[in-house]
Formats: structure tokens, sequence, C-alpha cells
């Protein structure tokens, strides 16, 4: 039974109080560490293109893959250090958004992966 204060509609507390609900369960994926990893992980790339003409590194070293990476080594001893820690994030970054990826892949697609 209704009473006569009651109404359908909810009140603008509930409004208020399910806005915020509303606006925290779509914030929390953007709070996430993969979310950090994944920003990280662009800003150093686009800092790695203001410091260093990417192309051009690659289309200077060999064309071979033993030599081409032999020249990659060569060129990161041989850059600025500001250079050799943004390939460093980079490095990071990657390895941990694929740790997480094949975690999640894991979760899902094999019989008996642990749930997230």
């Amino acid at each position: 039974m209704m009473n006569s204060t009651m109404t359908d509609r909810p009140s603008r507390i509930e409004k208020t109080v399910m806005r915020r609900v509303r606006m925290i369960s779509f914030a929390r994926p953007l709070c996430s560490s993969e979310a950090f990893a994944a920003l990280l992980l662009v800003a150093a790339l686009w800092a790695i293109g203001r410091e260093v003409w990417v192309a051009k590194v690659f289309s200077n070293g060999p064309h071979d893959f033993a030599g081409h990476a032999e020249y990659l080594v060569y060129a990161f001893e041989h850059t600025r250090l500001v250079v050799q820690a943004l390939v460093l994030v980079t490095l990071g970054a990657t390895v941990y958004l694929a740790q997480a990826t094949a975690r999640v892949l894991t979760a899902h697609f094999v019989p008996g992966g642990q749930r997230i």
C-alpha cells in the first residue's frame, strides 16, 4: 500500500544520489592502473616522437633482423638520457598492459580461469 505522500517518481535526493552513483561507476575504469599505464604509454610515445625522428632511426639501420637488432641497441646506447628513460617507460607500460590483457583474456576464455 502506498502512503498519500509517496509517489512513483523518484525524489530530488534520490535523483542526486543516483546521478552520483552513475558518475562514479562511469569514472571507475578511467581511474584504474591499466588506464594510467595506457596514458603513460601514449605520453611516453608522444615525447619520444618529439625528441627523436623515429622514421629516420629505422630507415638508417640495416634491413636484416640481426643487424637491425644490433643497430637499435647501439642507437639506444648512444642517445640522450631522456630518450633512454622514455624508451624504458614505454617498454614498462607495454609489458604491464600486455600482462593485464593476458590476465583478462585468461580469466574469460580459459576453462577454470579465475574470474576478475
